[in-house]
């Protein structure tokens, strides 16, 4: 394994047992039933999306955690972190918001800067 897979993997084993570790979202959130996210992340200076996906929350089994990693394969000791902001939305019971959260790594001496853009989408008892 070359040393930058080596770091890939160990960053992807540390997100991994921050989630076991985590409380679940059912625990914190008793009231949530569904949780859908829609991820996009650009470069600072862009206005499209470079990548987008759908995360279909298992609100049941997911852990009260959302940390996503940067994107960027160059991007070290970076990624997101909107936990806190998530939570916060749910816990007033909004079904739909957006959080953002710019990337605070390194990419070669320079501020990363990839920004990631999330819409919710919530639903409750």
């Amino acid at each position: 394994m070359n040393g930058r897979s080596r770091e890939a993997h160990l960053r992807f084993a540390e997100r991994r047992r921050r989630e076991d570790e985590a409380r679940r979202l059912r625990d914190e959130l008793p009231l949530l039933r569904t949780l859908r996210l829609e991820v996009e992340e650009h470069r600072r200076e862009a206005t499209i999306a470079e990548t987008k996906h759908v995360r279909h929350i298992i609100v049941d089994r997911a852990p009260a955690l959302f940390e996503l990693p940067c994107n960027d394969p160059a991007c070290r000791d970076g990624g997101h972190d909107l936990t806190d902001a998530m939570t916060q939305r749910l816990r007033a019971r909004a079904n739909e918001f957006v959080v953002e959260d710019v990337c605070m790594g390194d990419v070669r001496g320079a501020p990363c800067g990839r920004v990631t853009r999330v819409l919710a989408f919530a639903t409750y008892a």
